[in-house]
């Protein structure tokens, strides 16, 4: 008998390789067109993985295709999605929650129905979810595609168990796909579609929610943090890793409970999807009185004081009027240095007068030539290697390889190319890609100039699966022209700006925009002093905008680089107006601070 074929085996032997096959995006060589073209190492085929299929679409000759287990198929008709609609190329449906409490010494004791009783939870919800008891305690089930892997217990005096080794995945993620996939509002048909998602804290929050009709409820497996922390390595979210799919959300309610550890779980959630989508739950109060949590609503009023708190939850913030209360966490987070708190840029003297403050829309100008990009580098690799942070950069300007290729010499601190002095090894080079790839993802569009919102749109994407602290736009002028007809070009510069300050308060990360500056004149000495920021290019919207402006400016003939600081918004929080000198190290390839005092202006 043949052996049968999963889908990652068809699509190799079409020619399709992926580094890895997680799900979401890539973008590969075609192996269809590629060998015949001038650009034979252009990737062009645009590759999509889900958990039931690979799908493929190339950009030049237009072939596509899929393949899922034991079956295939390639095209050249733009109608792929069609014909997998059709039935032609069906996708494998999620399989249904599936209940444990009949199998044998997995049943609900009398006291576990009384209880969940009295917390208004019918038995028929019980089952529903497959809970049953197991030496006294209430066990919860995990299901992850139709398979268990994990069960969570509680017991009497209210601590909770996980099987040790288990997968960690969200709780009903199961049902919120099924949910999401069979709802007809969700349908590309229809103009308004949402995919909602409502995060709660914990297993009986998910079960009242459900008692009220909603079946888009989940919750995390380890509960809420003590504080909020936001990294992107923090194994109490490692089960958004087995649904990276919840990212595609494009509303997120948090119904997190009212006291300290669910409001720095719900910090943490909004952290993660965006404050644009996010949507906070606020529990009835009485007097001096709270409601904590879902389930404890459920308990103390019905299902429809519940739902009213569901379907009246405010935007995060509320638009338009507030109060300052409403700020109190993030005021409280400031204040504890939990949130807005400044980073080092890696080097001493150039903290004192600059440091990396998340949140803020960071300018870089300069002359042509004066190293802005080649500066902007080094920070960026000193944050990654001292503070363990992500980036997203779009560099057009630069192709995708020389930038690693420039990268990977600050990593490395030797020269990519044979020369004088020892270049990079191989085993460095394999080394140093392997941590840009953890550290790095960049931004390309080979098709046409992609305008802000494509940029933005895959740095909120980087942020979701790949928690970037930062996102490189370099340079300004690699953005696509195109704006309405009624704007004026300084009009198009403030939109622009507007949306990537907008962008970076939401996910609160740093925006870098290389922009620069108009024709400069000599001076009476015949230099070229350094630009100020309403010398930029296009707009006075680049000095007044600005959270941070700084000036790369080199004196080729002492050979240094002198790094100027013209704008920090909040001085004395992450900066003040000044100036540091640098030398750039040919054999190390990295700035290195010098005394600015030996130095004549």
């Amino acid at each position: 008998m043949e052996k049968k074929k999963d889908k990652r085996e068809y699509a190799n032997d079409l020619g399709v390789f992926l580094p890895h096959y997680e799900m979401g995006e890539h973008r590969i060589v075609c192996p269809n067109c590629s060998s015949q073209r001038n650009k034979k190492y252009e990737k062009c085929l645009s590759v999509t993985t889900t958990r039931d299929a690979i799908l493929w679409f190339c950009h030049h000759c237009e072939w596509q295709g899929g393949a899922k287990d034991n079956d295939y198929m390639t095209t050249y008709s733009p109608n792929l999605k069609a014909q997998w609609q059709e039935g032609k190329f069906p996708p494998k449906e999620v399989a249904p929650v599936v209940p444990i409490i009949s199998a044998k010494n997995h049943s609900l004791s009398q006291n576990s129905v009384t209880w969940l009783h009295n917390r208004k939870i019918s038995q028929a919800t019980a089952e529903q979810f497959g809970l049953y008891t197991k030496d006294s305690k209430l066990c919860f089930p995990y299901y992850l595609d139709g398979e268990l892997v994990n069960i969570k217990s509680r017991t009497k005096d209210k601590k909770f168990l996980q099987e040790k080794g288990a997968t960690k995945c969200l709780y009903n993620i199961d049902m919120l796909k099924k949910h999401w996939d069979n709802n007809p509002d969700y349908e590309d048909y229809v103009p308004q579609r949402t995919k909602s998602v409502i995060f709660v804290e914990g297993e009986m929050d998910v079960l009242a929610l459900y008692e009220a009709g909603y079946k888009n409820v989940v919750s995390l497996p380890d509960g809420a943090p003590q504080t909020a922390k936001f990294k992107s390595d923090d194994k109490r979210f490692l089960a958004f890793e087995h649904s990276k799919w919840i990212f595609d959300a494009d509303e997120v309610i948090v119904a997190t409970d009212a006291d300290e550890n669910g409001k720095a779980l719900r910090l943490e959630i909004i952290h993660r999807f965006g404050k644009d989508i996010c949507k906070v739950v606020n529990f009835p109060r009485i007097d001096d009185w709270q409601c904590k949590d879902a389930n404890e609503c459920l308990i103390s009023y019905d299902t429809t004081v519940l739902k009213e708190c569901i379907e009246y939850a405010e935007e995060f913030p509320v638009q338009g009027l507030h109060g300052v209360k409403e700020f109190h966490d993030a005021v409280q987070n400031i204040y504890d240095g939990n949130e807005q708190k400044a980073f080092s840029t890696g080097f001493k003297e150039l903290d004192k007068i600059y440091k990396i403050m998340p949140s803020t829309f960071n300018l870089i100008t300069g002359i042509p030539n004066h190293g802005k990009s080649n500066f902007l580098d080094q920070i960026l690799l000193n944050l990654a290697e001292n503070l363990d942070w992500n980036f997203a950069i779009f560099s057009p300007e630069h192709s995708t390889p020389n930038h690693i290729r420039r990268l990977l010499e600050k990593r490395c601190r030797k020269p990519f190319d044979i020369g004088m002095n020892a270049r990079i090894s191989q085993s460095e080079l394999n080394d140093g890609i392997s941590f840009l790839d953890e550290h790095f993802r960049f931004i390309e569009n080979t098709e046409e100039i992609p305008n802000i919102e494509f940029i933005l749109s895959k740095a909120k994407l980087a942020k979701q699966r790949f928690g970037i602290k930062g996102l490189v736009i370099d340079p300004f002028n690699q953005i696509s022209p195109d704006r309405d007809y009624a704007k004026r070009e300084d009009e198009h510069i403030r939109d622009i700006i507007a949306k990537c300050q907008q962008f970076a308060r939401n996910h609160q990360l740093v925006v870098w925009m290389v922009a620069h500056p108009h024709k400069l004149h000599r001076n009476d000495s015949g230099m070229i002093p350094p630009p100020d920021l309403y010398q930029v290019s296009g707009s006075a919207h680049w000095a007044n905008m600005a959270d941070v402006g700084l000036v790369v400016h080199r004196d080729f003939e002492n050979d240094t680089t002198r790094i100027i600081t013209r704008k920090i918004r909040e001085q004395g929080v992450y900066g003040h107006i000044g100036q540091k000198f640098f030398k750039f190290d040919n054999i190390s390839k990295v700035y290195l601070e010098i005394d600015e005092n030996n130095l004549g202006e």
